[in-house]
């Protein structure tokens, strides 16, 4: 079971909603709904946590890039969110090129790889995602918690960041 809840900053503090992430495929999709509930382009969390096995935390401060932050890189690529967001930090490319399925007009398929390719392609699917966190462990850095704090978080991690921002009760009005 997935929790997943926006934390918007706003001028007046934190403004937290429950997310929907069915519709969710990339990281980009959720920087989409990040972006989607900033106010004014400010920052925008998103928790993401699969039954206290492991939480992910996606930062998107306007039209920045998003950052990543996994507590445990490992038990999140045994789930749908948390292998897309492990993927994405280990640089994998998961989607498929829509243009890799044309046919060229004398029959074979434009760009198919070669045989090299495809082993190297198979070589990095096959490397194993690290044991712990992984990701940008200063996400939150500039909002009170380093490095140091987020790899230390209990189980209810989500909570004591909550904490840590000031807004454990709009969090807790999600859950």
């Amino acid at each position: 079971m997935y929790f997943a809840a926006l934390l918007a900053r706003t001028e007046d503090g934190w403004q937290a909603s429950d997310t929907d992430l069915d519709n969710v495929e990339t990281l980009s999709d959720i920087a989409d709904l990040a972006r989607e509930a900033a106010v004014d382009d400010d920052t925008v969390l998103v928790f993401i946590e699969q039954e206290d096995a492991w939480f992910g935390v996606v930062r998107v401060d306007g039209e920045d890039d998003p950052r990543v932050y996994l507590s445990d890189a490992a038990s999140a690529s045994r789930s749908s969110y948390g292998a897309m967001l492990a993927d994405e930090l280990l640089g994998r490319d998961t989607t498929g090129s829509d243009l890799d399925s044309l046919v060229d007009l004398d029959g074979t398929e434009e760009g198919e790889p070669e045989a090299e390719e495809d082993e190297e392609a198979a070589a990095d699917s096959a490397e194993p995602v690290p044991a712990g966190p992984l990701g940008d462990g200063q996400i939150l850095a500039d909002l009170g918690m380093g490095e140091r704090e987020l790899h230390v978080l209990s189980e209810d991690a989500l909570s004591e960041i909550a904490d840590m921002l000031g807004c454990t009760e709009v969090l807790e009005a999600v859950r």
